[in-house]
């Protein structure tokens, strides 16, 4: 607990935000990528504290929020039309697909399942060899190492009926995409901790010199992100762009080289379309062609008509940091927790969903 009680210290935070508010001398925009940073800084009032100079935008650091509509989709038919067992964690059951979410064909029928790791899939698999059993693997880099186990160790089990539906985003090529986007005007990143654990920072480097930003990896209790906040305008305003790392009880530069391996051996880069945002160059992964048995995607051949979002979910347009989830006409009008138009209103890291729940935005919009 020692980190929970350190990194939650009320004094120590009060302090940082106080040398923050003697530092900043201008205005700048800073960009926390991960949902999990989000929710920290919305549910513990740290919008309310920092000094009017700092606008924080969130970006699209949500692997739920930017699964494109189509493979939720996909994940429906074959759980409906093909009969698989699909697998999935929590997070996805509630996001809206075309016509409707995971969690409302299960309601009718589908078995779908909620579980914390895909090697429970592979279990699932074992005790099941009658059934396909389709794993939704969704996320960023943080659980590409887990979700490449389970394949290595259904190819050693020598399954037939496990495969995985695959939706990998990493973050570097979202920056980039954030950064080369007219309507963004972005000073400064938070980049996630937990990416950067398996990862390093090492990725970074051409993107800081590229658009001169600065940016610092950092953790997800206030004093990380205070203390990442701090950095980030000090670099800003001596006129600095550097890495730098605040989250170094967990990440180095190098990051976690077994996990990486691990990843590789089965994945390996590809574009990817991000829900609410476009097609991003080099931005996922995909599984080798010598996984292909493993791949849901070739398995089942799912042929369905890419259906358009809903033109009043401007979730894309949050996700970028182009305006705050309060700035969306829909936002807690025609899209609730209860009746969501996209994504971020349902995942536990969706930044409309931490507005929602955890400010008074309909009385007082909070910056």
């Amino acid at each position: 607990m020692k980190y929970l009680t350190d990194y939650r210290n009320p004094e120590l935070a009060k302090k940082i935000l106080e040398e923050i508010k003697k530092t900043v001398t201008k205005s700048w925009t800073i960009m926390e990528v991960c949902g999990g940073q989000t929710h920290s800084l919305v549910k513990n009032g740290i919008l309310d504290v920092l000094p009017k100079e700092i606008t924080m935008v969130h970006g699209p650091g949500c692997p739920v929020c930017v699964t494109p509509l189509h493979l939720i989709d996909k994940a429906i038919y074959l759980a409906k039309e093909k009969g698989v067992i699909l697998c999935s964690f929590g997070d996805m059951l509630r996001v809206p697909g075309s016509k409707e979410s995971l969690l409302e064909a299960k309601a009718q029928g589908a078995d779908i399942r909620i579980l914390y790791s895909p090697l429970e899939a592979v279990q699932i698999a074992q005790q099941n060899p009658d059934k396909e059993v389709v794993f939704f693997a969704v996320g960023f880099e943080t659980t590409a190492p887990a979700n490449a186990l389970s394949v290595i160790h259904a190819k050693k089990l020598g399954l037939k009926n496990y495969s995985i539906l695959t939706s990998h985003v990493l973050v570097p090529p979202a920056i980039e995409n954030i950064m080369e986007d007219v309507d963004a005007h972005i000073d400064g990143f938070l980049a996630a901790g937990h990416v950067c654990t398996i990862m390093g920072y090492w990725e970074y480097y051409p993107l800081v010199e590229k658009f001169k930003i600065p940016i610092v990896v950092t953790g997800f209790e206030p004093v990380d992100i205070l203390q990442g906040i701090l950095m980030v305008v000090k670099q800003l305003e001596e006129g600095r762009y550097e890495v730098e790392n605040q989250y170094t009880r967990y990440v180095t530069e190098e990051g976690n080289q077994p996990a990486q391996d691990v990843i590789f051996q089965v994945f390996e880069i590809s574009d990817r379309v991000w829900r609410g945002m476009e097609n991003i160059p080099n931005s996922g992964y995909r599984i080798k062609d010598e996984f292909a048995e493993f791949d849901a995607i070739r398995k089942f051949d799912v042929q369905l008509e890419e259906a358009e979002e809903n033109p009043e979910c401007l979730a894309g347009e949050i996700m970028k940091g182009i305006i705050k989830p309060y700035q969306c006409p829909a936002f807690g009008k025609k899209c609730t927790p209860e009746n969501p138009l996209g994504a971020p209103m349902v995942s536990s890291e969706g930044a409309c969903a931490a507005y929602y729940h955890y400010t008074n935005v309909f009385s007082s919009p909070k910056k």
